[in-house]
């Protein structure tokens, strides 16, 4: 979009001589400078002088400073105003051309209108319509059937353009195409401004490059710096990577773009999906940053898998992403959930980290360590393995009595994963267990309350099914009125069901369904900044604005000194 400002001079051409030459207060009248060959024809046209050009030369006038040349000219000398008809030509200056078929002219208005096979060139461009007008009283000129404007690098094409000389902006609407060798620009409506190179997009609009593809149905982009941002229904498309969002921020140079509101950031190779009201995309990193609200969404065995933190960071080519999640970090899926300080899972290893007062629940079971790892089989991509560091400790409600638990705590907990389900257990050092055994008739047997090296626990539907002892197991069966009830908990027992994550709405606190998003200027009235300074400098210029503005202050009292001459 550098080059855009070139579109300009197709539409300033006559504007810009009329500017320039009525500070001269110059006269109006059309002035014949060759008339070649002079007839007249009342009966066809009345009151008119009709110039026809000779063996040397064509028929030449001039008006505030530019010049026509043309075959025939029928020149009304009483109402200021004529027709050009055959190789029209008109020059302001040494570069500025604009070629016809036919051309009329009305001096005292200042309105004109070219047609038939236009163009229109300043030496480095070339615009060429079926019809073009121009109206130096409004100071602006359009066409309306359809133009194409192409220089060294650059074709634009559009169904209507106009230029305003005031603002100095130029507007193409309907069908706006560009192409240029970095990027290719559709839309519905272009706005350029000439002094601050800022270009405005309106309806559907879209910028293809190499490496991207940019919609949105609002669109700024400021050219001399290559930034510039979408509202409503946004979208970036990087290599892998799809950003929307209600607001969204691009900086082509650097590669980066940021969104706000109501944000999707696809991951086209992993299906990963990351939604927040904020996030930073760092296209050349291969890494993203989301914040307010946010949730990373992975497909896990045809199960999506809920990450979410006060900070998810993505980063690191597909093959290897990290995901870390920051503060108050949770997930979900239907068999699996867990919260914690924070999370690290690796996409090369498979391995996932729960840091920092980790807790897990697997169906009904609650699972605690010091550090928590979760392992995914890389071919299957299926959980395989599950690691509990330090104090590891295993708690389920008694499904039958609903009164007392089954317990198993040592100093490390490996489990694993059979079809996403925890099927085996494996408790190491100092473990202990307190379970709870019925016959077949749901009758209570007693309370298992064993002690040994190791323990291994097969599982079924989430309870355990079976339980080993390895190296010297100590422990019996308690009847049940031989066990006090402060004698069948385990050291360390802390039931945490109240903080089960049952859906993935749970993962949201309070704080994250109750965020103010950013109001969005712009989504439902178009804004144009370059409009905005132009009124407010009106504003600032216009002396009966200004009064008005002032109405209501109470003018400040001129103090009076008088002072004594020596």
């Amino acid at each position: 979009m550098k080059r855009i400002s070139f579109f300009i001079f197709a539409f300033s051409f006559f504007l810009v001589a009329a500017q320039e030459k009525g500070q001269e207060a110059e006269s109006t009248q059309i002035n014949i400078v060759y008339g070649a060959n002079f007839t007249k024809d009342e009966a066809q046209f009345p009151g008119a002088s009709i110039f026809s050009k000779d063996d040397e030369r064509q028929v030449q006038f001039e008006h505030k400073g530019a010049d026509l040349w043309c075959d025939i000219a029928i020149f009304y000398s009483q109402e200021n105003r004529l027709r050009a008809i055959g190789n029209v030509r008109l020059q302001q200056g040494d570069s500025i051309e604009m070629n016809s078929a036919k051309l009329d002219w009305n001096g005292d208005t200042s309105l004109a209108k070219a047609w038939e096979n236009v163009d229109l060139s300043d030496g480095k461009m070339t615009l060429t319509t079926d019809t073009l007008y121009f109206d130096r009283e409004k100071q602006l000129s359009y066409y309306r059937s359809g133009g194409k404007v192409v220089d060294s690098v650059n074709v634009l094409t559009s169904k209507i353009g106009t230029y305003f000389t005031e603002l100095k902006k130029v507007q193409f609407k309907n069908s706006v195409h560009i192409d240029n060798p970095e990027y290719i620009i559709d839309s519905e409506q272009l706005d350029y401004y000439r002094i601050s190179k800022n270009a405005y997009m309106y309806g559907p609009s879209t910028i293809t490059g190499e490496e991207y593809k940019i919609y949105c149905e609002r669109g700024y982009y400021d050219t001399k710096i290559e930034q510039g941002y979408g509202v409503k229904n946004t979208r970036i498309d990087y290599s892998n990577r799809i950003i929307e969002g209600d607001s969204v921020y691009f900086d082509k140079a650097s590669s980066f773009a940021s969104a706000t509101n109501n944000i999707k950031v696809t991951d086209t190779i992993n299906k990963g999906v990351i939604r927040a009201h904020y996030a930073e995309v760092f296209k050349e990193k291969d890494s993203v940053f989301a914040t307010k609200r946010a949730v990373a969404i992975n497909l896990v065995q045809q199960d999506s898998l809920y990450i979410h933190g006060d900070t998810l960071m993505i980063t690191g080519k597909p093959e290897s992403r990290i995901l870390r999640a920051f503060r108050n970090a949770k997930f979900y899926k239907t068999d699996l959930s867990g919260k914690c300080d924070s999370i690290h899972s690796e996409e090369k290893t498979g391995l996932t980290k729960l840091i920092t007062d980790p807790i897990l629940w697997n169906i009904d079971n609650q699972i605690t360590g010091d550090s928590i790892h979760l392992i995914s089989d890389l071919e299957t991509e299926k959980l395989d393995s599950l690691k509990v560091l330090e104090n590891a400790f295993i708690i389920s409600l008694d499904t039958i009595s609903k009164t007392g638990y089954n317990q198993a705590k040592g100093k490390n907990l490996y489990g694993k994963f059979i079809e996403n389900e925890l099927k085996i257990i494996d408790l190491v050092q100092n473990t202990e267990v307190i379970y709870y055994m019925y016959n077949d008739d749901q009758e209570l047997i007693g309370i298992d309350k064993t002690i040994c090296s190791k323990i291994r626990l097969l599982m079924a539907n989430s309870d355990i099914e079976d339980i080993t002892f390895f190296v010297n197991p100590d422990g019996d069966i308690f009847p049940e009125t031989d066990l006090p009830v402060e004698s069948r908990k385990l050291k360390g027992f802390i039931w945490r069901g109240d903080e089960r994550i049952l859906k993935k709405e749970d993962i949201f606190d309070e704080d994250d369904n109750t965020i103010e998003l950013v109001k969005i200027r712009g989504i439902d009235n178009p804004i144009d900044i370059d409009a905005e300074e132009e009124e407010r400098q009106k504003n600032e210029n216009d002396p009966v604005n200004n009064i008005s503005n002032n109405q209501g202050t109470k003018p400040k009292k001129t103090e009076v000194k008088k002072v004594q001459q020596p």
